[in-house]
């Protein structure tokens, strides 16, 4: 029996339909649908795109180059401002805040090296094991949140340096900007693995 075209249409769509092949996602794809669960997506795809060939499709592998940007980010802003507490004509307020900040920071950077570290330990524990990894990780990228934010919170009031209170604040903000984003890339794969999740 010959089909009419009618009855052959459909089957051929179908057919077709089938043979189509989907679209190829690559780590960049990867990168930005992860990025955009975070507070500063555009940050997060251009701080990560220079790690896509070691991230692929790894949330791990992700979770653990935002924590290296983040890490790169706070030691660099570190040094900018223990050497802007040694500038002349400084005055003693300005100098202790920024001393003060180089100490929060100090205990930042110290802080997201333990993480850094404790996620190199993630894959080689069980399943007890992984939580509580990944509890020390969120605790720590948490803490040196607050690290960062006390550093700025220090140069508030009329009397601090309107100059240095703005050139500090922009390197730190930047810094807590991407530690935000690392803590919510360490979250979402906690939580895609059961884990403990702090909010940023």
């Amino acid at each position: 029996m010959v089909a009419t075209a009618q009855s052959a249409a459909p089957m051929v769509q179908t057919m077709t339909s089938r043979a189509r092949p989907r679209p190829r996602t690559g780590p960049m794809d990867f990168i930005k649908a992860n990025c955009g669960a975070t507070r500063y997506p555009a940050l997060c795809v251009q701080s990560l795109s220079v790690y896509a060939k070691d991230i692929q499709k790894s949330p791990r592998e992700l979770a653990h180059a935002a924590l290296a940007v983040s890490l790169a980010h706070a030691r660099s802003a570190t040094a900018f401002v223990a050497k802007l507490s040694g500038a002349k004509g400084v005055r003693p307020r300005d100098h202790a805040a920024l001393m003060d900040c180089v100490e929060n920071m100090g205990d930042s950077v110290d802080r997201l090296g333990r993480s850094i570290r404790e996620m190199g330990r993630v894959s080689r524990s069980g399943r007890g094991g992984f939580e509580w990894h990944m509890s020390n990780v969120e605790t720590w990228v948490s803490a040196a949140l607050t690290d960062e934010s006390t550093c700025v919170d220090g140069f508030a009031g009329p009397a601090m340096s309107a100059y240095l209170r703005a050139t500090v604040k922009r390197r730190i903000v930047n810094v807590a900007m991407v530690t935000s984003n690392a803590l919510a890339l360490v979250n979402r794969f906690a939580q895609r693995q059961g884990g403990i999740v702090y909010n940023p």
